[in-house]
């Protein structure tokens, strides 16, 4: 369904297709326990993130298109049918990976595997923000 949708791919298909699977649910095992009624993967929950931050989306924003996007579907490997979880969710997952100090894994992971394909040099330093000028 994706690719009729989308048949010259789109960011989401192509990180799915090029990075392959980047986030294993066992490195947030420490964050997220295993009793209770099964929650969405925190592997999914950093996908969704990455793609979150890419696409510059809010929380709600981000759910909804966890639930409607068939793209977001295919990267999450989702059924059509899935209808994706409460946008609050993700203030959840985050306040976990702090909480546990995870924060910087998911961009560690990230890094990692661009690396290994080469699509970012190994040399230098990554940023995830521009440098806070002092007040004058």
């Amino acid at each position: 369904m994706a690719w009729a949708a989308f048949p010259k791919s789109c960011l989401a298909m192509r990180v799915r297709d090029a990075l392959g699977p980047l986030f294993d649910d066992e490195i947030f095992r420490s964050a997220f326990g295993v009793r209770g009624h099964p929650g969405v993967a925190p592997g999914q929950l950093a996908l969704v993130s990455v793609l979150q931050f890419a696409e510059n989306l809010t929380d709600r924003q981000a759910a909804h298109a966890v639930r409607a996007r068939i793209d977001w579907k295919y990267l999450l490997g989702l059924e059509l049918a899935d209808p994706g979880f409460d946008f609050t969710v993700l203030t959840g997952f985050r306040d976990r990976l702090l909480a546990h100090g995870l924060e910087e894994k998911i961009l560690d992971l990230l890094l990692k595997r661009l690396n290994e394909l080469g699509l970012v040099s190994g040399r230098g330093r990554q940023r995830t923000a521009p440098p806070i000028s002092s007040p004058r």
